[in-house]
């Protein structure tokens, strides 16, 4: 009887904790994608793209770690640390395949506020005299970058809580419109911050609102202390990165390899002023010593967390909007799935671990990703392999940059930004679309400019909310209480089987997964009734054309009724709609008399009701 009970209480003991393991198994390969997705790698498919991928995004990484680790005020190394970890903690968490996490130009320009404001240069005479035990910097130099980790810290903690609290799904009110015009706003300002490299002019540091403006005036004030020989060497190296990257794109499809004209120019920059010492014959300004290796871990400056706020938050939200258009771009682009919670997750851990070494705050990057698109990169080991390279770099190859100037750092940041700069061409499709959302856009931008990133993006979500909020009272209530589903059953004339067409009335735009599922056997048609349709920006008319597109892939023919002249036009100038078929229809009947006229219907099946 006891061997009984015995038995029986392990069988319940058992069936209470088992289903606990699966789930906790479940929970970690959720939240661990690299669980998921390392087991089923093929070596034989994926190692070499990855491979070539890796080498070519380490050069990014490498330079852009350099340059924007300037940017943020803080010493170059740490820009190296920075291009290496945070990209170990995203391949673990992450989930966009071709997304890679490191120094970012928006984020480092926000945490540069905060290192200014807090270690001015008007303290590093008191501190240049005394070196720490790390890695041989100054106190002031460790000072700068503990406020920028402090910022990175922060940030990241702020991203970790809006995972904890599931807001990654309230990104729909960051459009289209508000992060192209603040991206591309902050791009003006981070180009604005090189002005003083590229000229080779001496700048005090300038901040508050219209920063823009002032540093303009002041440079065009003392036009002649420019360095003639910074700007011809800005101006070359401008034109042979913009050229070679022109024939890169033009011919990727040509060659397997694209030229790394980053490391190229570094590489021949450096030994040029080595060899005519530059530095002390013209005075151009150059990177510096560069220490080998990484210093133990270290807490960010805690004391400083309440200070940084601002820029904490900044980062945290300029950060993420930005990573987040990636990778979804990338997810549709090679059709994969991304979870916004989980990209939170992997963006707030990828700055809080690493703000324990040294690194300052981390994004993706467009120029990276791109190098990844052309590169042909498979998965995640793409940036896994990178980190190789940019050890090699921290642990060998970083002294030898001693001699790189400035002005070419300078350059490969500002031809970096070219597809955030060129977004100023977004503003015709959205004045043919919608003004309003033109309206946006350009407000956006002013505001960014006028004051900060975080600023523009924060006003641009405010002038949606009030934007939606005027239009709602114009939506129609369609009352669905009283209207049959309408079927439509037709015999074909090939197979004899039977087709069911559902026609419902569309009220927001949306497409039912049911709706765009492709018929097996048989041909398709969907209607949308857009009669409920009484506005529309540009983002619905993206997500119209992209039901539309998808449909057309899964051959399923669409048909749209009762649209408006505005909404015609819109949709013919987003997307390469079928010409030869008739697409809009003046009510579902129409719609319906097409389809029948189209399929040489013979009749009606005595079940057809409209």
């Amino acid at each position: 009887m006891t061997g009984a009970k015995r038995k029986k209480k392990n069988v319940l003991w058992s069936k209470m904790h088992t289903p606990h393991w699966e789930d906790f198994k479940q929970w970690c390969r959720k939240r661990l994608p690299i669980l998921e997705w390392a087991p089923h790698y093929n070596l034989k498919e994926n190692l070499l793209p990855d491979t070539v991928s890796g080498i070519m995004l380490a050069v990014q990484q490498v330079t852009q770690g350099l340059a924007f680790a300037i940017l943020s005020s803080v010493h170059p190394v740490f820009g190296l640390y920075g291009s290496l970890f945070p990209a170990i903690i995203y391949a673990m968490f992450g989930m966009g395949h071709h997304v890679a996490t490191g120094t970012f130009a928006l984020t480092s320009l926000i945490s540069a506020n905060a290192v200014e404001r807090l270690v001015p240069l008007s303290v590093q005479n008191l501190t240049t005299q005394s070196n720490t035990s790390v890695l041989g910097l100054s106190d002031f130099e460790m000072q700068r970058i503990g406020v920028a980790a402090a910022v990175s810290f922060l940030g990241g903690v702020i991203q970790v809580a809006m995972f904890v609290l599931q807001l990654g799904s309230a990104t729909f009110l960051l459009t289209e419109p508000v992060i192209s015009a603040m991206t591309t706003g902050a791009a003006t300002h981070v180009v604005t911050s090189q002005v003083k490299y590229l000229l080779g002019m001496k700048i005090p540091y300038i901040s508050g609102p219209l920063t823009f403006f002032y540093i303009y005036v002041y440079v065009f004030e003392n036009i002649r202390s420019v360095r003639l020989e910074a700007l011809l060497l800005s101006l070359l190296s401008i034109m042979v990165l913009v050229l070679v990257k022109e024939l890169n794109e033009q011919f990727k499809r040509k060659i397997k390899v694209v030229l790394p004209v980053d490391l190229v120019l570094i590489i021949a920059s450096s030994f040029a002023c080595y060899c005519t010492s530059m530095e002390k014959t013209y005075g151009l300004e150059v990177v510096g010593h560069i220490p080998k290796g990484i210093p133990p871990p270290r807490a960010p400056s805690m004391h400083v967390l309440s200070a940084v706020i601002t820029e904490a938050f900044g980062v945290a939200l300029v950060g993420y909007v930005a990573s987040l258009a990636l990778a979804q771009g990338s997810a549709k682009k090679f059709k994969y799935s991304v979870d916004d919670n989980q990209e939170l997750l992997a963006h707030g851990l990828s700055n809080v671990i690493p703000s324990f070494f040294f690194c300052i705050p981390s994004a993706a990057a467009m120029g990276r990703t791109a190098v990844l698109y052309s590169t042909r990169a498979k998965t995640q080991v793409a940036c896994l392999i990178s980190c190789i390279f940019v050890l090699l770099v921290i642990y060998a190859i970083g002294p030898l940059l001693y001699w790189l100037p400035m002005c070419v750092l300078a350059s490969i940041i500002v031809v970096g930004l070219k597809g955030m700069l060129i977004q100023f061409r977004d503003l015709k499709k959205y004045w043919n679309v919608d003004k309003i959302d033109w309206g946006i856009w350009v407000s956006t931008y002013v505001f960014t400019i006028c004051f900060a990133a975080n600023v523009g993006l924060l006003f641009g979500v405010v002038c949606t909310i009030a934007i939606v909020i005027a239009r709602f009272p114009r939506a129609k209530t369609l009352s669905i209480k009283n209207i049959k589903e309408m079927e439509f059953k037709v015999k074909t004339e090939v197979d004899g089987c039977e087709q069911n067409t559902l026609l419902s009335p569309l009220s927001n735009g949306n497409c039912s997964e049911e709706a765009s599922q492709p018929c097996q056997n048989e041909k398709c048609s969907l209607i949308l009734d857009c009669s409920g349709l009484t506005f529309f920006d540009y983002s619905g008319v993206s997500m119209l054309v992209e039901v539309y597109m998808d449909c057309q892939n899964q051959s399923v023919d669409v048909s749209l009724a009762h649209c408006t002249a505005s909404l015609i036009k819109a949709m013919k100038y987003h997307g390469n709609l079928d010409s030869e078929k008739p697409i809009f229809f003046e009510s579902v009947s129409a719609a319906i008399s097409n389809i029948h006229s189209n399929k040489n219907l013979s009749k009606l099946s005595d079940h057809s009701e409209v």
